[in-house]
Order: structure tokens, then sequence, then C-alpha cells
């Protein structure tokens, strides 16, 4: 299993629980990705995205994306898309 960094943390919202992610590569619903950090360790199959609160079934690079987490992420956490 390989992974490709594309994306950090930017910012965290508990109500509800969504990572703000900066994309520094591509991402569509339905990839897997692995979001890591200094207390974080999360593997998940994104379900949706929104851009600006409009959904989004893909991201580029610069791109700022909101991606519901089933747990805290911080700032500074990286994005990895899980290739099989």
């Amino acid at each position: 299993m390989t992974e490709e960094a594309v994306g950090k943390v930017s910012d965290f919202f508990a109500h509800p629980v969504v990572a703000g992610i900066d994309m520094l590569g591509k991402l569509k619903v339905g990839d897997k990705i692995h979001i890591t950090g200094h207390t974080t360790d999360i593997e998940m199959v994104i379900a949706s995205m929104q851009i600006d609160n409009a959904d989004v079934t893909d991201a580029k690079k610069g791109d700022s994306v909101g991606i519901k987490v089933p747990d805290r992420v911080r700032r500074g956490d990286t994005v990895y898309k899980v290739i099989d």
C-alpha cells in the first residue's frame, strides 16, 4: 500500500466534525485517505467534499476543501491519498 501526500490540514471545526484542507495534489469522492500528525492517525474513505459550502466531487492543487472526518484532526496534519 502506497501513500502520496495530497494536502495539509488548515483548520478544524468541531460541529460538524470537518477538516479544512489545503490541497497539494488531487483527491476525489471515494478516495481512501490517511491523515497523520503528532497525535492523529485516521484512515477513511471520502464520502463528500465541499469548496465554499458547495458540494464537489473532486479537488485539485491549490483548492481549499472541507471534508467530514470521524475524529479530531489538528492544523498541520498531513493528508495522504492511499494508493492500493
